[in-house]
């Protein structure tokens, strides 16, 4: 990003995660050898292929050959290629918009203006991020405010780490507790045969008690860096760059201004566009590429040099998008090999011996470690939703408890797992590898993992409903 594309001098030793996810991969490949395939029959509801529970059985295995773990990966590419490719478009207009020089100007500006309030900043702005998560769903759309927040919290004195904290546990917050995700609680209920969004009062509760939890998380980290900056981990950005920018840009020129209402005006069309019409990553991507053209020419950028920005903006997000498509290949060979039904029924089975009390927190469990398999909320909600609704019957669970066990499942492992795109991609954008993330973020996740618990045990015990 211009003068913020200068490489951390820190350390940036750790886990490589294309090595992690190649172990994974061969690991699953050795899978197929071990455990037996399985079939469930499936019906449509909605519109939405969905399990029918009592119909499972064994089929013939087809287990993969060596060469096939190699060749498993093009067609992990494939299958992550929607992804992969809005990650790469959204990198390109990144690129246009930071070749304008409008982002360094506004951040620079913006710095100025917030000197002596910058921590209102993480309150603020993580109650905007979990409360789009927790309406709208958000996800892979926080892609693009990394590219703002992350050098905006390194100019105001914090580093790469709060600034992506600040988006992604705001927006992880808000999908965890589901108010009215229609994307997880409202498809889940639906498959679960609830009134739509029922229960909220109880999620309302659990919205305020993680957020309150992220915001002094991260609020404390923060004051750390803040006061000892040595402590910090800028990733991309160096602090010596941002003191020179702010600098250099004491003021907005008039195209810097119309550059970024433009850039304002795109998330304006975006939302509109996502509760009215239902858009997805697909008109997401087409909007951002046509809105980055048009900041492009505001910003008098020639023909060529938009070109030239774009790829490179892409360029810089190579790396997370190949991981999202490696990850792909894990699942890839579990559809294939017919195991992922399977893992269902087993586990279904053995939450049927859970005693009562937890049987909820059995079911959270498993949806947690299922979401690394399957980073989807309404992909996971249509596989496992129409085992775990008539197991709860069975076994004395609501089904509005059965429904937040699979949200808390779904959500809180996003932040974690090297097979959620979104999470690896804006970890590339802001220059931190996966393994400090991790060392990070684990203590938060504990926490997460604790509230979840205490929720399920507290709706078990009210039978939280209806039904």
């Amino acid at each position: 990003m211009g003068a913020l594309e200068n490489k951390s001098t820190k350390s940036q030793k750790g886990i490589n995660v294309y090595v992690l996810i190649f172990c994974l991969i061969i690991l699953s490949a050795l899978l197929t050898h071990i455990l037996p395939a399985g079939q469930f029959q499936r019906g449509e509801v909605n519109g939405r292929s969905v399990i029918q529970p009592d119909t499972f059985q064994y089929t013939d295995g087809n287990p993969l050959d060596f060469l096939g773990i190699f060749s498993s990966i093009h067609s992990g590419m494939v299958q992550g290629a929607s992804i992969i490719f809005f990650v790469l478009i959204v990198g390109g207009a990144f690129g246009i918009l930071t070749a304008t020089g409008a982002l360094n100007a506004f951040i620079a500006r913006l710095s100025v203006i917030m000197v002596n309030r910058e921590k209102l900043l993480i309150p603020v702005l993580m109650l905007f991020f979990a409360c789009a998560g927790s309406l709208m769903g958000m996800s892979d759309e926080t892609i693009v405010y990394i590219g703002i927040l992350v050098p905006l919290a390194v100019a105001l004195g914090f580093d790469a780490i709060t600034g992506f904290a600040i988006v992604i546990l705001g927006a992880s917050v808000g999908f965890t507790s589901a108010v009215m995700n229609p994307f997880t609680v409202g498809i889940a209920q639906e498959i679960a045969e609830l009134p739509i969004f029922s229960g909220i009062a109880f999620r309302l509760v659990i919205f305020f008690v993680l957020y309150l939890t992220a915001v002094i998380y991260v609020y404390r980290y923060a004051s750390k860096v803040k006061n000892n900056p040595s402590l910090g981990f800028y990733g991309n950005f160096k602090r010596e760059d941002m003191e020179t920018l702010l600098k250099e840009h004491k003021k907005m020129e008039t195209r810097h201004k119309l550059i970024m209402i433009t850039f304002l005006l795109n998330f304006v069309v975006l939302m509109f566009g996502v509760i009215k019409f239902g858009w997805y990553i697909t008109e997401i991507a087409g909007l951002f590429l046509l809105f980055g053209i048009i900041m492009g020419l505001i910003g008098k950028l020639s023909p060529s040099r938009i070109a030239e920005s774009f790829i490179k903006g892409a360029g810089d997000l190579i790396g997370g998008a190949l991981i999202i498509g490696l990850a792909q290949t894990i699942l890839v060979i579990f559809n294939n090999a017919g195991l992922m039904d399977t893992i269902l029924y087993h586990t279904a089975n053995v939450l049927d011996t859970i005693p009562p009390a937890f049987n909820a927190v059995g079911m959270y469990i498993f949806q947690l470690l299922l979401n690394f398999l399957v980073p989807s909320g309404s992909g996971q909600a249509a596989l496992t939703m129409p085992i775990l609704a008539p197991l709860s019957d069975m076994i004395g669970v609501t089904r509005q408890t059965a429904v937040l066990a699979f949200q808390f499942g779904d959500g809180m492992s996003n932040i974690i797992f090297p097979t959620v795109g979104f999470l690896m991609a804006g970890l590339a954008m802001a220059g931190i590898p996966w393994s400090k993330w991790i060392k990070w973020v684990m203590p938060f996740m504990f926490l997460q993992i604790v509230v979840a618990v205490l929720a399920l045990v507290i709706a078990q015990f009210i039978q939280y409903g209806p039904h």
